[in-house]
């Protein structure tokens, strides 16, 4: 599913709320074409690391946890940064997910 975020300088973005298949098939990639530096730098370091380790196998079960947290930590940046769910299907979506506490 996929929500409206809104900036207070009237930017929009939307987002995937859930399971995160680019991440799944892309690893870092889709973090680095987001903008999302630190935790492109996050999930190649963890997946370098711990592949390296295990012969490569490692690295598929790090993109397979990152695929699972990644869009929540995508979403939680981008309402740090001061943007806000564009609607109230958005508002709720969000706070069914546990994203946002409910109001």
């Amino acid at each position: 599913m996929k929500v409206l975020l809104k900036s207070p300088a009237g930017l929009t973005k939307e987002v995937k709320v859930g399971f995160s298949w680019t991440t799944f098939f892309f690893g870092f990639l889709p973090a680095l074409f987001r903008g999302d530096l630190k935790w492109a730098l996050i999930m190649f370091l963890a997946e370098a690391v711990i592949g390296s380790f295990t012969f490569g196998i490692g690295a598929w079960v790090t993109a397979i946890v990152f695929s699972f947290i990644y869009n929540k930590i995508y979403i939680k940046e981008l309402i740090e940064k001061g943007y806000q769910p564009a609607d109230e299907q958005a508002r709720a979506v969000l706070a069914q997910n546990q994203i946002l506490a409910s109001a």
